[in-house]
């Protein structure tokens, strides 16, 4: 199985535009089994707490799919902190937990992650991500 960590940013597009790369990711690859979401508790708090946002209510937020989805990850501990500073500090939890699992971070916001602080996480769009997994040796 393939690991992945994804920034609330794919799952909010995900929850938008059911034609794009981030619900491709979510339901041919993630809800289908194929790839296994990695989550920790604080990433579960931010999914929550985002999607429930006001602004999300009339796009019909949280998503149907955002409780099984989370249900069927891959829930670890927190992770210890991102020892590097980042654009975002909020965002230090994905690169976290992505590193201690050894999954990919799937984001919508490349420079939030700038390669010098990566520290050999492989940080990719979805687009990206959807690529890799569609090409014929992944």
């Amino acid at each position: 199985m393939r690991l992945a960590v994804f920034d609330t940013n794919v799952i909010v597009s995900a929850g938008l535009n059911r034609a794009g790369a981030p619900a491709r990711l979510v339901y041919d690859w993630v809800l289908a089994e194929k790839v296994d979401l990695v989550t920790c508790p604080s990433v579960i708090a931010e999914y929550i707490e985002v999607t429930s946002r006001q602004k999300f209510a009339r796009n019909n937020f949280p998503p149907d799919w955002l409780e099984y989805l989370i249900g069927s990850s891959v829930e670890l501990p927190d992770p210890a902190p991102w020892p590097h500073p980042l654009p975002d500090p909020r965002d230090a939890i994905f690169l976290a937990l992505a590193r201690a699992s050894g999954a990919w971070l799937v984001t919508g916001n490349l420079k939030h992650f700038p390669k010098a602080v990566r520290r050999g996480v492989t940080v990719v769009s979805p687009g990206e991500y959807l690529q890799q997994l569609e090409s014929p040796v992944a």
